[in-house]
């Protein structure tokens, strides 16, 4: 899919790096996790575990952590959407100008959220514009939109909820691949677990890359899987409409064949016993794309994750896709992505010892 030029430069540059601590503080940063009835109990806790584990390494070295308090309206128990009980304190014990970052979790089930969700709705617009930064995980951003917060702003959420949020806030800039987005003071994350990428990216931008390092390696995660990478991958997105499912254990031999140069309609249509002519446009009908089309994003995407996750030159990976050479990958990155293999590499791969990348991997 080719991006749109005037949204994909936004979305992939590094995140607006905001001011770090000052070391001679001594308070700790306040982050204000939200919850209500359903919250999803990841979308809340993943990202508060981040910012515990960058506490413990900011204090290690002396310097201020992060003072984590999970809050809803009216305080007291709160049950998640997946059943766990949570102990919260209520939202009128913190001066909006005491939060340094406030933290909005989604919820599986937020069309019903929404139905009750007015006055914590009226509570964020009038907290948001006090506290330094407001941040939304999953289908959180329902929340800051309804709050008028994503007005004509660049956002994103769980891919799922792509129409709804069209529907619902047509002035919402909808960032369909951004795992997470940067508008200013307003950040939103994708799916579930990219509320850990997001705060990654927060602790990283407080508290430098050697505390986001530290991070990474104890909780074992990605240091950045960056905003600019896509929600979910080729393969995934092949699989994902039940009309395509015919073309699965295709999809899979393209996949462990890329270095071949000969993935042409002829030997696809081969390999799926069906004839070049038919295949072509049963293939095109049911996954939405021409086999050509599939290829190259296959190859678009093992280049990404050779760029990102190995010591490979650009040669050698261009070579092991399928590219046959620099330039013509090159070509490709520049059409998709808008930025060339060495420059995608500079700004996604992690900067790790071979040593190093063992531990930091899942």
């Amino acid at each position: 899919m080719t991006k749109n030029p005037e949204i994909l430069p936004n979305t992939i540059a590094k995140p607006r790096l905001t001011p770090r601590p000052s070391p001679r503080s001594t308070r700790p940063k306040r982050v204000l996790f939200i919850a209500f009835p359903e919250v999803g109990l990841l979308d809340l806790t993943g990202a508060q575990t981040v910012f515990w584990c960058a506490s413990k390494a900011m204090q290690a070295r002396g310097l201020p952590g992060y003072e984590r308090c999970t809050a809803s309206l009216g305080g007291g128990l709160v049950r998640s959407a997946e059943g766990l009980v949570l102990q919260t304190d209520a939202l009128e014990k913190y001066r909006a100008s005491t939060v340094d970052t406030l933290v909005v979790p989604g919820s599986p089930h937020m069309a019903q959220v929404l139905e009750d969700a007015a006055p914590l709705v009226q509570w964020l617009k009038r907290a948001a514009v006090k506290t330094r930064r407001t941040a939304s995980v999953c289908s959180g951003a329902f929340l800051l939109a309804s709050a008028g917060l994503l007005d004509q702003k660049r956002a994103t959420t769980h891919w799922l909820l792509f129409d709804m949020m069209r529907d619902r806030f047509p002035t919402v800039q909808i960032d369909r691949d951004a795992i997470f987005v940067q508008q200013g003071a307003v950040w939103t994350s994708a799916g579930v677990t990219a509320g850990i990428d997001l705060a990654m990216a927060l602790v990283e931008a407080d508290c430098g890359h050697d505390v986001a390092m530290e991070v990474a390696r104890e909780l074992v995660v990605y240091l950045k899987r960056p905003g600019g990478q896509s929600q979910f991958s080729g393969m995934l997105r092949s699989q994902t409409e039940d009309s395509a499912a015919m073309f699965d254990e295709l999809n899979l031999w393209i996949a462990d064949n890329l270095e071949r140069s000969d993935l042409g309609v002829e030997q696809l249509a081969e390999q799926a016993r069906m004839s070049p002519r038919n295949f072509a446009r049963v293939y095109k009908q049911k996954t939405g794309r021409t086999p050509a089309k599939a290829v190259e994003l296959f190859r678009l995407e093992a280049a990404k994750r050779l760029l990102e996750d190995s010591t490979r030159n650009i040669d050698q990976i261009a070579r092991l896709c399928g590219f046959g050479d620099e330039e013509r990958m090159r070509v490709n990155f520049r059409r998709h992505l808008g930025v060339a293999p060495r420059d995608y590499r500079r700004r996604f791969a992690a900067s790790l010892t071979p040593k190093t990348l063992t531990v930091q991997r899942e």
